[in-house]
């Protein structure tokens, strides 16, 4: 609402509120303030309310939830800030007011610019690729802590491992982790671990905090110290929000301190639930082989050749053998008396008068042939008994008889030699009335017990 010169119409105090409240925004729109918080609050809506304030004057804050979800560290009263804002007049109150859009701690804007420009020259220089980066070892012994020995994220990191991973030791080495001189405090304890070799894993840490409070951890020297670490290092700075050169160099990158306590080493409740679940795997895969090794040795059980099987097939043998020598016999009588006959005949056409010549040769022919028959009976039945006494003494149940063994490796290869008998393996032995089952627990090579006998001769004394 516009009053002309000489109008005496009145204002509404909400036309008079909107109206100053246009007017500033046209005159100042969007303005960068600097100052200092006090009386920071954070409503449960999540807008911000806080005022800014410098030696001489202050102003009200408002800043939204959308906006202040967007700040990356904790805002705190006294903190010295940066603001973009939007001047106005909060109308219900009166009260003139600064509608924030962005907030950063002062100065940190030139701190963001170094960041980057340091961050392009490492990242361009191959120290943030993911290849050169070192696996974390599995199990570590031992863990090294690379902080203040007064800060509180040391504490929280020990805590941690001692609920977490009691199994393993720490080493710390001290160094500051703010201030001046503390990025070369933190690069030298880092070449001092790699130095000893004294850990299997590194943890760099610190709690959280603005931008100017974390810049030791931005600093050049220090990161080529963690890209020359020839130990893994985990990089553990400030909150989630929170990222400095220290974390794109490191092996792995954890949000918080107690987060890097929890990556480094596994827990202990989490170890023996993973060598209860081996150890019950292992015990199924042993059942199963041994249950896959019973059932070959019964397979080859049933291969093994028995005393009885042997018996059997050495009397089939010998009545194949004997039917043999009965088919030659019969076939040598039938060819004797083919020529008995034929010479019988020849008789019958020969003259009288030298019947009585040819009578006595074929009396001569017959006993030579009566002989010759009984010759080769006796021969044949004289080779029969011999074959049937080496038969007999091939016969493995014959030997069993007269306290002999037979020895059988596990796989059912006879035991030839005394050299293979090794301790461990599982042998099979067998008698004249059983078998048995042995397992070898110690094997050495003796002297035979028929070496030490030998038969003495004339005029020797034994």
């Amino acid at each position: 609402m516009r009053i002309e010169p000489g109008q005496t119409e009145a204002w509404s105090v909400s036309s008079l509120a909107r109206a100053l409240a246009d007017t500033l925004f046209a005159r100042f729109g969007v303005v960068t303030v600097q100052g200092e918080i006090s009386g920071f609050t954070r409503a449960a809506s999540g807008h911000c309310y806080f005022s800014l304030r410098d030696e001489a004057a202050q102003l009200k804050c408002v800043m939204f939830r959308q906006r202040a979800a967007l700040v990356n560290f904790d805002v705190r009263d006294g903190q010295r800030v940066e603001v973009r804002a939007a001047v106005g007049i909060y109308e219900p109150r009166g009260d003139l007011q600064l509608t924030v859009e962005s907030l950063r701690a002062a100065g940190q804007g030139a701190l963001l610019e170094q960041f980057l420009r340091l961050k392009g020259k490492l990242e361009a220089e191959g120290l943030f690729d993911p290849a050169r980066k070192r696996v974390l070892p599995a199990h570590p012994h031992v863990v090294g802590i690379v902080t203040s020995p007064q800060a509180a994220a040391l504490q929280d990191v020990l805590a941690t491992l001692a609920r977490r991973s009691p199994q393993v030791r720490v080493v710390i080495y001290p160094a500051s982790v703010q201030g001046t001189g503390a990025a070369l405090e933190l690069a030298r304890a880092v070449h001092t671990a790699g130095m000893r070799r004294e850990v299997d894993v590194l943890l760099l840490v610190r709690g959280g905090g603005a931008m100017e409070d974390l810049w030791a951890f931005n600093d050049e020297a220090l990161a080529r110290a963690l890209a020359a670490s020839p130990i893994p290092v985990i990089s553990g700075v400030g909150h989630e929000t929170d990222f400095t050169i220290a974390d794109f160099v490191a092996d792995r990158r954890a949000t918080t301190p107690t987060a890097a306590a929890e990556l480094c080493a596994p827990a202990w409740a989490d170890l023996r639930q993973q060598v209860a679940s081996q150890a019950r795997a292992l015990q199924q895969a042993w059942q199963r082989r041994l249950a896959r090794e019973q059932q070959t040795l019964d397979r080859l059980q049933l291969r093994l050749p028995t005393p009885q099987r042997m018996m059997h097939a050495a009397a089939l043998h010998l009545r194949d053998v004997q039917a043999r020598m009965q088919s030659i016999v019969r076939a040598a009588l039938a060819q004797r008396m083919q020529s008995l006959e034929h010479v019988s005949r020849r008789l019958a056409s020969l003259p009288m008068q030298g019947l009585a010549r040819r009578q006595l040769q074929f009396a001569e022919i017959e006993r030579r042939l009566s002989q010759a028959i009984v010759q080769r009976i006796h021969r044949d039945a004289g080779r029969l008994d011999g074959l049937r006494e080496r038969l007999t003494l091939l016969d493995p149940a014959a030997t069993l008889q007269r306290g002999y063994c037979l020895v059988w490796h596990a796989g059912g290869a006879l035991v030839q030699e005394a050299s293979e008998v090794q301790a461990g393996q599982e042998l099979v032995l067998a008698t004249a009335g059983s078998a048995a089952r042995l397992a070898v627990r110690s094997a050495a090579i003796v002297e035979h017990p028929l070496a030490a006998t030998r038969q003495t001769g004339p005029g020797e004394s034994s």
